[in-house]
């Protein structure tokens, strides 16, 4: 982040006030609810001309730059010329509006996974992206849907949600679960969300041969593993996930639809003023997705 800048890159909001042809160029007028995709791309350099904005060289973020992109979590919040804007129906809840931009990255990664009907997949990590991986997952209808989580209370949310088998790794070995249930050969398609090195380890071990292993996580830590699995030993498609892609338009869609949902990921609401102890309780354990409201 470049400091001092509001943060809040996961927003919703109503059109109040307009630029001169701004209605015309984003195609919006006053009273429209509207969400603007997390990146602001410049619009020239090599990715943005290729189809490619949300790798966008420049990589102007909402929440992260405070010049061109000062986030949400404000009563007010300024959209930049250069913004991606996509309108919320009115029949979409306030929850599910507040919930399009990481459930947008979910489906980015779950398609990024290419899943097919005879597959068994596992995604590791069931925080809020996890749990909204699983349902956009569900909708490919996999053989089996597998979640592998430390929180027996996410496990059942995400069973809730379609996973057709739950693992604690804390209580049970997720390598031997998912090779026994796959006569020894392990899923077809693994997708790392859980930001912990073990999440990549142990994703090495139990996918197939010729699988597609999807990384989505920020990690805090380095990690390190035998590379040798993804080449000489199990000619592996190691495919990365970053922002949303052309997701925004699904995400929409699948929420109004009743597809997708934020019940039980959105945990907890505030008011922004209680932004400090909001924030202390979305650091914790006790909750899984916390709002802020203006």
């Amino acid at each position: 982040m470049k400091a001092p800048v509001i943060s809040g890159h996961e927003f919703w909001g109503v059109v109040c006030e307009l630029g001169e042809g701004a209605a015309e160029y984003h195609n919006v007028k006053m009273g429209d609810r509207v969400v603007a995709e997390q990146i602001v791309p410049c619009g020239r350099c090599h990715y943005c001309r290729t189809g490619h904005h949300w790798m966008c060289e420049v990589h102007d973020v909402y929440g992260f730059q405070k010049e061109v992109a000062d986030g949400g979590m404000a009563e007010y919040m300024r959209l930049s010329a250069r913004a991606i804007i996509h309108k919320i129906p009115e029949t979409v809840s306030f929850e599910d509006a507040a919930v399009i931009e990481p459930l947008s990255c979910s489906i980015h990664a779950v398609n990024r996974g290419d899943i097919q009907f005879s597959d068994v997949v596992v995604i590791a990590g069931a925080g809020p992206l996890g749990l909204f991986m699983v349902q956009a997952a569900k909708l490919k209808t996999p053989k089996c849907l597998v979640v592998i989580d430390m929180a027996d209370d996410r496990l059942e949310l995400s069973k809730q949600f379609g996973a057709d088998v739950v693992i604690n790794p804390s209580r049970e070995d997720s390598v031997k679960i998912v090779k026994e249930m796959t006569g020894g050969y392990g899923c077809d398609v693994y997708i790392e969300a859980t930001g912990h090195p073990s999440g990549v380890t142990a994703g090495l071990q139990m996918i197939r041969k010729l699988g597609r292993f999807v990384e989505f996580s920020v990690f805090g830590h380095e990690t390190t593993v035998d590379w040798s699995i993804i080449g000489e030993e199990k000619h592996l498609d190691m495919r990365g996930a970053h922002l949303s892609g052309y997701c925004y338009p699904v995400a929409i869609d699948l929420l109004n639809r009743g597809l997708c949902t934020s019940k039980g990921v959105v945990t907890h609401s505030y008011k922004l003023s209680e932004w400090d102890e909001a924030l202390k309780v979305a650091q914790s354990m006790e909750s899984i997705k916390v709002l802020l409201k203006p």
